[in-house]
């Protein structure tokens, strides 16, 4: 009842003001507020926004070619232009990220070893700047029908501390803008607290060793910001950052930032949270990635701890190809549940469901967009279909609720290729494949549609359904029934999925887990790149506290120092265990005694990734991978072959011993003495 008398009180503030900016507007923008987890307007409709970012200096207004020296009206005329042809233009987007970026408030001629050194700050330029160029570049958005999110003058040092010269500055700006009239209680303007945290000090003064620690003080940071402005009287909704470079959430969950109208402000590049990179990109170093399967479970990871209590904003994404210079996120579109980043990335913020986002993409450049499709040979980047702007002016007008035509095809997707009837699919356990029914459109764009496949499952302990992925939850098989209806018709596939711990086989050994690297499947030979690391990543994690050793075995010489790597966080930049080839051929972990080089005890409970490090200058062939309870390596419990034809299986001792090879399923037990087996990848209990 509390909560609820606060919201209508808020609507009472909130629509006085919104009567007295009214000429700010022109537009019937509604109230927005946070309901639990999703962002919504007065009605009781959950909103989701979607827009593009402004910032406020020379150089990334056109390299400085536009206006320069403190020109205030320069400053203003492009940007209020620029922002009439990007609606011109056709983009259907409702908001707008606001930087009042540094360029303004630092002391002129004073040097900065970056936007994130604070040394130059001038208070009093800030309140003079924030009058003359940022409320009315706010003004005029709003206007435009546009909401806005302010963030801060420039960004994070790389690390933060509770109660430091930058949370006092933070504090400074804040605490000054809540309570700025024109500012404070707007229904059209919300607040990002600051621009890409790195790291936060733990409770015993350092960075990484507490990672509890960390989050519960990252808290602590942000609340006292928040609580500063709620003092003030600012309801505004508030968009809380994470963690490396805004891309960990996970610690809100346990430790929520208190108060109403908050949600949680996140950034998004190709390579990060296991999407797909063309290049290491951006700030965190990135990866190559490994599909879809890989970026959801990152995500489920990193965000959807925050995204189950409250809204998501992701304030910084874009992609393109390399080739084009015109994006800071290197990567293609893609196919969803495919390779590639920007459709993965729309069909997970989709499928979370209180997703607002932006692209990052240069205001100039939104502006020139044709709705005229181009043509392979002579696309530029404002109409190739795997560069950000043709997918996104398509997926925007969507949102908006305008009609696309209907020149397209719809079709039942795998997140994995080759997934056919009659043959088995392969599957980790602690990791997942996805189905989607998605529409193809002719003009180069996918649109990932609401219904989703009926599905049955023989064996719900060995794998499960989310009505987006299918995961395996332990070693074995079961059958798949999946129905889809579409344009055409109804279709039902029956897949049998065979969950086990080590294959290798190409889409799940992965070479580029870090630096690009082979693997040739047939004979288990694997190249890293330099200082490289291939292996299995396992998304949701795998448990394998059941065991008592992991074991890796080489053939041939070992001329790169192969080193044998297991991780208990989903983040390959943590401390692993690591076992060493060094001259020999076995390298064995005791997983009842899991230990970093820094002491670090790490948990079997969960494992994300296993695999090999190497210097990248020679190639070396891994012979297997298994689970013992030996560790002289005489028994491998996971060191099973699946057969392509799933009514021949083979047949193990608790050993590891290959008793039977591709016999019928129905005879595979046939005289076996009373035990327990190994049979198709499940454990069985042959009686007396």
């Amino acid at each position: 009842m509390k909560n609820r008398l606060r919201y209508f009180l808020m609507l009472l503030i909130f629509g006085s003001i919104a009567m007295s900016v009214s000429a700010w507007t022109g537009m019937d923008m509604k109230v927005l507020h946070v309901d639990g987890r999703y962002l919504k307007d007065d009605a009781g409709n959950i909103v989701n926004l979607h827009g593009f970012a402004q910032t406020y200096s020379p150089w990334f207004n056109e390299r400085g070619t536009k206006w320069t020296n403190y020109d205030v009206e320069g400053c203003l005329k492009y940007n209020q232009t620029k922002i009439d042809e990007l609606l011109g233009a056709g983009w259907k987007m409702n908001f707008i990220r606001l930087h009042m970026d540094p360029y303004w408030s630092n002391t002129p001629g004073v040097s900065t070893t970056g936007e994130n050194d604070i040394s130059a700050f001038d208070f009093n330029r800030f309140k003079t700047y924030l009058d003359k160029v940022f409320i009315p570049m706010a003004e005029y958005a709003i206007s435009k029908g546009l909401y806005v999110v302010m963030r801060p003058p420039g960004v994070c040092p790389e690390t933060i501390e509770i109660g430091d010269n930058y949370h006092k500055y933070l504090k400074r700006v804040w605490g000054y803008v809540s309570t700025h009239a024109k500012l404070k209680d707007n229904p059209h303007i919300m607040f990002e607290l600051a621009n890409e945290p790195v790291n936060i000090k733990g409770a015993d003064g350092k960075v990484g060793s507490d990672t509890d620690g960390c989050f519960k003080n990252l808290t602590l940071f942000f609340q006292e910001i928040v609580d500063l402005m709620r003092g003030n009287g600012c309801q505004n909704i508030l968009w809380i950052p994470g963690t490396g470079y805004q891309s960990h959430y996970e610690g809100f969950a346990k430790y929520p930032i208190k108060g109403d109208n908050i949600g949680y402000a996140v950034h998004v590049y190709p390579g990060w949270y296991g999407s797909d990179a063309i290049e290491p990109s951006h700030e965190l170093g990135g990866s190559y990635g490994g599909g879809f399967d890989s970026f959801l479970a990152g995500w489920k990871t990193q965000i959807m701890p925050a995204a189950e209590i409250a809204p998501i904003m992701v304030t910084e994404m874009d992609w393109a190809p390399s080739k084009y210079e015109s994006s800071w996120g290197k990567s293609i579109t893609g196919k969803m549940l495919g390779e590639g980043f920007g459709a993965n990335f729309k069909f997970i913020a989709d499928y979370t469901g209180n997703v607002s986002w932006l692209t990052f993409t240069g205001c100039e450049l939104l502006a020139a967009f044709k709705n005229t499709p181009g043509s392979q040979g002579s696309y530029t980047f404002l109409t190739d279909p795997e560069a950000c702007p043709w997918p996104l002016y398509h997926w925007f007008k969507d949102y908006a609720g305008e009609s696309l035509g209907s020149n397209y095809k719809v079709k039942l997707y795998f997140s994995k290729p080759n997934i056919e009837e009659g043959r088995d699919c392969m599957i980790m356990p602690g990791s997942s494949v996805s189905a989607a029914i998605i529409a193809d459109y002719s003009d180069g764009f996918q649109m990932n549609l609401p219904d989703k496949p009926e599905v049955a499952i023989s064996d719900p302990s060995i794998i499960s359904w989310d009505g987006c992925s299918f995961t395996a939850l332990a070693p074995g098989s079961a059958d798949v029934t999946i129905t889809s209806t579409g344009s055409n018709g109804t279709q039902s596939k029956t897949i049998k999925f065979v969950s086990t711990y080590f294959p290798f086989v190409n889409g799940y050994f992965n070479p580029n887990i870090w630096e690009k690297g082979s693997f040739d499947q047939a004979t288990h030979t694997i190249q890293t790149g330099t200082y490289g690391f291939a292996g299995w990543k396992y998304g949701n994690g795998v448990d394998l506290s059941a065991y008592h050793y992991l074991i890796a075995e080489m053939e041939g010489e070992n001329r790169a120092q192969v080193s044998f790597r297991i991780f208990d966080i989903n983040n390959y930049w943590t401390d692993p265990a690591m076992a060493d080839f060094g001259n020999k051929t076995r390298a064995v972990f005791d997983l009842t005694n899991l230990k970093s080089n820094d002491g670090r005890k790490l948990d079997p409970s969960h494992i994300y990734i296993i695999g090999f490090w190497s210097l990248g200058n020679a190639p070396f062939k891994i012979s297997k991978v298994y689970l013992s309870d030996n560790p002289d390596g005489e028994s491998g419990l996971d060191n099973i072959i699946i057969s392509d034809e799933a009514e021949f299986i083979d047949v193990y001792d608790l050993y590891g011993r290959k008793l039977r090879s591709r016999v019928a399923r129905e005879n595979a037990l046939d005289g076996l003495p009373a035990g327990i087996y190994i049979a198709g990848g499940k454990k069985v209990y042959v009686g007396k």
